[in-house]
């Protein structure tokens, strides 16, 4: 078997705690947020990077963001990949998943002759699961979802990957080429290798692709390629919990609150 050729989707979101809903577009305002690698992402990445050292080859990134997903691709360099691709451009902007799936297919067949393509199961700015499946239907290439370990066999060819079940789990197989989509958690990512740092930061490939540089045609992408729109957003109602406030002295709230006690626990 050739060198090992991998490939890890990276999607830069984020912080979900600092984004707000822009009421008029229906869209995520993300210029006062935060971003960071997703949660999901970080599992992939570690796990190319596990078979990256037991079986040898490449980890190469792909990520369709804006500019300053740059930075961040780095990142994920100098935790061990090798080199990274960054799918920016105006046109990619406002994409459903069918048109994000759509374009990472179209990075990954740019890129040729990948053996394995790992995605996160997820997106935290999004969850909907659709992305890996998508990349795998537009590639025509088989896939194992929800894994939450892998290894190969590289002789024959073949990815054996251990998916958690309720009340267990099951192994499944698929022949490479193939698309894994990882559980958030699986793993624990490793530590930036600052022994590579300053070669992530300053001289480690990131080539940026535009849509044209990749032959992709405008309608098939962005808001003009996407199957779906939002059409409100509002807020979930939760459920206010009961509150009683006690008067009285500490001694008086605490007989209080021994009534109340004794009442629940006659229920």
């Amino acid at each position: 078997m050739r060198d090992l050729k991998i490939v890890v989707c990276l999607k830069v979101v984020p912080k979900s705690e600092e984004v707000s809903v822009n009421a008029e577009t229906n869209t995520l305002e993300r210029a006062n947020a935060r971003s960071e690698i997703n949660g999901a992402d970080m599992n992939a990445l570690q796990m190319a990077l596990e078979l990256k050292d037991t079986h040898g080859g490449c980890v190469t990134l792909l990520s369709m963001g804006p500019p300053f997903a740059e930075r961040y691709l780095r990142l994920g360099m100098a935790m061990g990949a090798d080199s990274a691709y960054l799918m920016s451009d105006r046109a990619f902007g406002g994409a459903d998943t069918l048109p994000t799936a759509y374009a990472l297919a179209e990075g990954v067949r740019a890129l040729e002759e990948c053996d394995l393509i790992i995605c996160g199961e997820e997106s935290s700015d999004g969850a909907t699961g659709q992305v890996p499946a998508g990349i795998a239907e537009w590639l025509d290439l088989p896939q194992v979802t929800g894994a939450t370990s892998i290894q190969l066999l590289p002789r024959s060819r073949l990815l054996r990957a251990r998916r958690e079940l309720r009340g267990g789990y099951e192994i499944v197989e698929a022949l490479l080429p193939c698309v894994v989509s990882v559980r958030l958690g699986s793993n624990e990512p490793r530590f930036i290798d600052f022994a590579r740092w300053d070669w992530a930061l300053e001289n480690a490939p990131v080539t940026v692709w535009s849509a044209a540089d990749l032959g992709l045609e405008e309608e098939h992408l962005g808001l003009k390629g996407s199957a779906t729109a939002v059409a409100g957003v509002a807020t979930a109602a939760t459920a206010e919990r009961r509150r009683e406030f006690l008067s009285g002295t500490p001694e008086e709230k605490a007989e209080q609150l021994l009534e109340r006690i004794k009442a629940w626990t006659r229920l």
